[in-house]
C-alpha cells in the first residue's frame, strides 16, 4: 500500500475542510434566500452550490494528483489539478448566466418581494467569516505545496467575501426603501447586488481560466527559461546552456536542459557537475524534477 506524504495529507485536509464548509454555506443560504425572497441571497446560494461542486472536484483532484507515476502517466497525475481548476471556471461561468438572466428580468419587469430580515444579514455575515477562514487556510497550504487547485479555490473564496458584501449592500438598500417610501426605487438594489455578484464571478473566472489553460498547454512561466539558463551557466564548468524545456504538472515542474561541458572529464566528474546544476536550478524552482543532458565542448 502506497504511503501518503505529509504534503498530500495537508492538501487533502485543507480541501476536505473547504468541502464541509461549502455544504453548510450552500444549505443556509438556500433556506434564508427562499424564506426572504432575496434574489441576491439566492444568487449566493447558487454560487455556493457550485462552490460545493468545485470543492468536491478540488478534493478529488488533490487526492488523485498525489498518486505516484505509473505506466500510463509517466509524469505523474499532477495535471488533474489543472483540469479541476479548468472545470471550476466553466461552473462559475454557468452561474453567471443564470444570475444575470434573473437579475435583469427582475429589474425590467418587477422587483419581487424581498424581505431584508436579521436572518438575511446574519447568513451573509456568516458566509464572509467562513470564507475568510477557509480562503486563508487554502492559500497557506497552496503556497506551501505549490498547488494550483488549492490556490484556485483560495482565490475563488476571496472573491466570495466581496460578493457577499455586495449582497449586504443590496439588502441595506431594501431596508432604506422600506423606511422611506419615496426611495422605493432602491428595492432594485437586491437585483443590482446580484449583478454585482455575477461581475465578480466573471472576473475571477477569467483570471482562473487563463492560468489553467496556460498550465494545460504547458506554457512556461514568463522569464523562467532565461533564469534557468543563467543559473546553469553560473555553475563552474558549464560553458553554455541551451534547449531548455519546461512543463508544469499540477504542483510539480519538469525541467530539461542541455549544457556544454569539458568532454575530457570522467563520467563521475560529469555526474557530479550535473548534480550541482540541478541544485542551482532548484534554488529558483524548488522541488522541480530536473534532467540535465551534458554535451562535450
Amino acid at each position: 500500500m502506497t504511503s501518503i506524504s505529509q504534503g498530500d495529507r495537508e492538501k487533502q485536509s485543507a480541501a476536505r475542510n473547504s468541502l464541509l464548509t461549502a455544504v453548510g454555506l450552500a444549505g443556509i443560504k438556500a433556506i434564508v434566500g427562499l424564506m426572504t425572497g432575496s434574489l441576491g441571497i439566492l444568487a449566493e446560494a447558487a454560487h455556493s452550490g457550485l462552490d460545493l461542486v468545485a470543492a468536491i472536484m478540488t478534493y478529488l483532484a488533490v487526492r488523485i494528483s498525489g498518486k505516484p507515476p505509473d505506466t500510463d502517466h509517466l509524469y505523474g497525475h499532477g495535471k488533474v489539478e489543472n483540469l479541476s481548476a479548468f472545470f471550476e471556471t466553466l461552473l462559475l461561468l454557468v452561474t453567471c448566466v443564470w444570475i444575470v438572466r434573473e437579475a435583469i428580468g427582475r429589474l425590467l419587469h418587477h422587483h419581487g418581494l424581498v424581505e431584508a430580515t436579521v436572518w438575511s444579514f446574519a447568513v451573509m455575515l456568516i458566509s464572509i467569516g467562513a470564507n475568510a477562514v477557509r480562503s486563508r487556510a487554502l492559500g497557506r497550504t497552496a503556497r506551501k505545496y505549490n498547488s494550483q487547485a488549492l490556490e484556485a479555490d483560495a482565490l475563488h473564496f476571496q472573491t466570495d467575501i466581496w460578493s457577499s458584501a455586495v449582497v449586504i449592500a443590496g439588502l441595506i438598500a431594501v431596508k432604506i426603501a422600506d423606511a422611506f417610501p419615496g426611495l422605493a426605487w432602491l428595492r432594485g438594489g437586491d437585483a443590482v447586488a446580484a449583478l454585482g455578484v455575477s461581475a465578480l464571478i466573471v472576473l475571477v473566472s477569467v483570471r482562473l481560466g487563463r492560468r489553467t489553460i496556460d498550465a494545460l498547454l504547458d506554457s512556461a512561466p514568463a522569464g523562467m527559461e532565461q533564469r534557468i539558463a543563467v543559473a546553469a551557466e553560473g555553475v563552474e564548468g558549464v560553458h553554455n546552456c541551451h534547449n531548455v524545456r519546461i512543463r508544469a504538472s499540477g504542483p510539480k515542474m519538469f525541467i530539461d536542459l542541455h549544457v556544454l561541458v569539458d568532454g575530457g572529464q570522467t563520467l563521475a566528474q560529469a555526474h557530479d557537475l550535473t548534480v550541482r546544476i540541478e541544485a542551482a536550478i532548484q534554488e529558483i524552482a524548488p522541488q522541480a524534477d530536473v534532467t540535465v543532458h551534458p554535451e562535450p565542448l
